[in-house]
């Protein structure tokens, strides 16, 4: 017993005197059981799901629309795509605000317009849905400007623009919506107007060099309006332009290298996208499948992978960087489509 005593309290004195020379140099010693415990939590912990691959420069399908519509306007209000007006397949132009949700490939519907019209422009400011112009007849072009609060489920009349216009090209830039080219009447517009939501006031900008309707218009990087092809009064050739704000001033770019007019385009990051869209040739003139992209640094186009099903007149929007191709139609004068294309960059 004493033997065993005495190794004991050697053993208890030449620990404790470790301790306390471990103490006095910094060093701490921490019982090994916490790192085994890490170890058996870290073994038993369900991995982390990993985020899916983009596959980029693809298309996939979204749920078709209810209601196919072509010439309508969309913008993204909420998380939520809005595809207002239009012409339907029975050729009756329409108020409809259809409503998709990208999240679960739903749709749902809104409150009308409060005066059905097709081919007019669309944006969002601070999640107000803005729809301008546009035709109620086919063949008059209004100047008639509409906002729809969600909150409210209310479309108000706002302050009209100076121009009736049909084909025009809309974007946002800072809270402030330009509208592009178009055409009144048989003239093909040179005029660019802006309409600021907060003042209910508009103003008008330094005009295009080429007059022309049905153009791509988006913003790129931030801060350069693209409107890119449109119909001009010697035919589809492709003119591309970039406006800035800051100067109000547009610059010439490259040329698109197929014209076309009624194309689906959007601004995304530091390109823009022009995919299907018009080639010219009358009734009966089967849409293009041609997807584009510019890239304004490099004054540059990119051919990319064709859309699934051609389409003219399609309703573009942006959502979390995809570029959203809803409705149109499958030739001049043709078959009205209910297709959602999405195309990821």
């Amino acid at each position: 017993m004493t033997s065993t005593h005495n190794t004991f309290n050697k053993t208890f004195f030449v620990i404790l005197g470790l301790t306390t020379l471990f103490s006095l140099a910094g060093i701490i010693l921490l019982p090994a059981i916490g790192t085994y415990a890490d170890e058996v939590q870290a073994q038993t912990r369900p991995a982390e799901a990993e985020a899916p691959a983009v596959n980029h420069n693809t298309w996939t399908a979204g749920t078709p629309m209810p209601v196919p519509t072509t010439q309508s306007s969309a913008g993204v209000v909420k998380g939520e795509i809005y595809v207002v007006g239009g012409t339907n397949s029975t050729g009756a132009i329409t108020g409809d605000t259809q409503i998709y949700n990208p999240a679960n490939g739903s749709w749902s519907t809104a409150t009308s317009l409060p005066a059905a019209a097709s081919d007019g422009g669309g944006a969002v400011v601070k999640n107000i849905f803005y729809f301008l112009g546009g035709s109620q007849d086919g063949s008059t072009c209004s100047n008639a400007v509409w906002a729809y609060t969600p909150k409210t489920k209310v479309w108000s009349a706002k302050a009209s623009m100076p121009i009736g216009r049909c084909s025009q090209g809309v974007t946002v830039e800072k809270n402030i919506i330009y509208v592009v080219g178009g055409v009144s009447g048989s003239e093909r517009l040179t005029s660019v107007e802006s309409y600021n939501p907060a003042t209910n006031t508009w103003t008008e900008e330094a005009p295009l060099s080429v007059g022309k309707s049905e153009p791509s218009v988006g913003l790129v990087s931030g801060k350069t309006i693209v409107a890119a092809d449109g119909f001009t009064t010697s035919g589809d050739n492709g003119d591309n332009e970039g406006y800035s704000a800051v100067t109000n001033s547009w610059t010439s770019y490259k040329s698109d290298p197929t014209p076309r007019n009624t194309a689906c385009g959007a601004g995304v990051g530091g390109s823009m996208y022009v995919a299907g869209g018009y080639p010219g040739g009358g009734s009966g003139t089967p849409a293009l499948a041609l997807n584009e992209s510019f890239k304004v640094a490099k004054n540059i186009w990119t051919t990319l992978a064709p859309m699934p099903q051609a389409a003219m007149f399609s309703a573009g929007a942006v959502y979390k960087g995809q570029l959203y191709c809803i409705g149109g139609q499958s030739s001049y004068q043709g078959t009205v489509l209910g297709n959602v294309q999405i195309y990821q960059p």
